[in-house]
């Protein structure tokens, strides 16, 4: 099955994605967002549990471990979706949008770094709400720089941003439900 938006959708989509796509012609633009989208890869959350064990223990263990559960759920759903909806990326669709960055998949729908960035930082904010002031702009520019270079529609983004609130509070509502 092909994700096929309205026609309206769609052009607000193309619309968005062109333009967004147009600031990688600046080289600091470019280099920003490949690096965002870099750690937004993995590395940045990676990080970020090593730290909360180191920092705080056993509480930091529990938090890298819901993170961890929530990330593996996250993975499985958005493979899933991307075999199920083969949508073709921003730059497969049309030659005038440019990858920036070479894409990890062949699919567009939903953008798995959007996904995991949004689960993440609601899991990670409800054990370490003081992180909000770093977590909540970077899961926002890992969004952007998904479209900005080209790899998803913002359509793609913003499901995913959806997908990942609700995988996240789903987490959150289960593991205030387990013993530990």
């Amino acid at each position: 099955m092909s994700m096929q938006p309205s026609p309206e959708r769609h052009r607000a989509d193309h619309f968005l994605c062109l333009r967004a796509n147009d600031w990688c012609a600046h080289a600091g633009v470019l280099r920003t967002f490949a690096a965002i989208s870099r750690l937004g890869d993995g590395v940045a959350w990676y990080m970020l549990m090593a730290a909360m064990v180191l920092l705080d223990g056993f509480d930091g263990l529990r938090a890298s471990a819901h993170m961890a559960a929530t990330g593996a759920l996250a993975l499985l759903l958005y493979k899933a979706l991307k075999r199920w909806t083969r949508r073709p990326r921003p730059f497969a669709a049309d030659v005038r949008i440019r990858a920036w960055i070479a894409p990890l998949d062949e699919f567009s729908f939903p953008s798995g770094h959007t996904l995991h960035a949004v689960s993440f930082t609601i899991v990670a904010l409800a054990y370490y709400p003081q992180l909000a002031w770093v977590l909540l702009p970077f899961t926002a520019m890992v969004a952007l720089s998904r479209v900005v270079l080209g790899l998803h529609w913002p359509s793609d983004v913003l499901a995913a941003t959806v997908i990942g609130g609700g995988l996240a509070g789903l987490s959150l509502w289960l593991g205030a439900a387990l013993p530990f």
